[in-house]
């Protein structure tokens, strides 16, 4: 390829971002952050400069990210053995003392310095700061059993946010970074799916768009085929015929309620492409699938 073709692509591509940039300028894109993503290092850069770059032309980014393998790693580390069920992490205290180190330590910190390396502003937060995620027990029905309802420990249920910290540092071009941790009425700390999370405050902050990175290309069929522009009865019936389980079912519903909540578009994206973002934003083709509403 000459270096002539090479530019005209590279300008032809950057010609395809301008309408996009303009559709989504002040506009806030909530992104759910995690998976390989979150653990390969050329990924976590390009992940940074995607991040930086939807700022700097004038959107609102705001990240909510997990941490399931780097929690796994130092509960492996102390012997401890992680528990899930329909998808959501068993928490006793022992365990929510370790997603308290690592979500809200660890990982935040490495997250906030990525994205200030490349010229961001990012500041982290957990729900306690500022008491902006207000939670309570989450009790779950047994898929199997309706009537049952299985208690996962210090699992939190999101009862309210208080976006108020959230609109003060987009105001003032700050990139803000979420560990899922919630509050309880008693100050007790709760662990919450960041999935949830991110689809509540893209909810609450009437986002324009909400972003799930996951491992997949987005939702796949029983032949590995990727679904895209997904109804709800669409998703009911994959989740019923068993198409759709485990860590993928919270992130469904959180997208689909955000979706009949008012956020524009929600998409689920491939996190192990690089430049996802980018690409899902400030292109024709997007990389994912698409739920809507209706």
């Amino acid at each position: 390829m000459s270096n002539e073709t090479s530019s005209t692509q590279k300008a032809q591509t950057l010609a395809e971002a301008l309408p996009y940039i303009k559709r989504f300028f002040d506009k806030t894109i909530v992104i759910k952050y995690g998976g390989n993503a979150m653990t390969d290092p050329q990924l976590k850069e390009s992940f940074a400069s995607d991040v930086v770059l939807l700022k700097l032309v004038g959107m609102n980014p705001v990240v909510v990210h997990g941490g399931g393998p780097q929690i796994n790693e130092m509960l492996d580390k102390l012997g401890k053995k992680g528990e899930f069920i329909q998808g959501m992490r068993v928490t006793d205290e022992e365990t929510m003392d370790i997603v308290e180190m690592v979500l809200g330590g660890q990982v935040n910190k490495e997250i906030v310095n990525l994205i200030n390396r490349k010229g961001g502003k990012a500041v982290g937060l957990t729900g306690q700061d500022g008491n902006f995620i207000h939670a309570e027990k989450l009790l779950m029905a047994n898929l199997n059993n309706p009537e049952e309802m299985i208690d996962v420990g210090q699992v939190g249920d999101i009862t309210k946010i208080d976006p108020s910290i959230i609109n003060f540092l987009d105001s003032g071009d700050f990139i803000p970074v979420i560990a899922p941790i919630g509050v309880g009425p008693d100050g007790e700390t709760y662990n919450i799916n960041a999935d949830v999370v991110a689809g509540k405050l893209a909810e609450i902050l009437g986002a324009e768009k909400l972003i799930l990175l996951t491992n997949t290309p987005g939702v796949l069929d029983k032949d590995g085929n990727l679904l895209t522009g997904l109804t709800p009865k669409q998703i009911d019936d994959l989740v019923e015929d068993g198409t759709l389980s485990g860590g993928m079912l919270p992130k469904i519903s959180s997208a689909l309620d955000a979706a009949r909540s008012g956020v524009k578009s929600v998409h689920i994206i491939d996190g192990r492409v690089e430049h996802a973002l980018l690409l899902e934003v400030l292109t024709d083709d997007g990389v994912g699938t698409l739920i809507k509403a209706k």
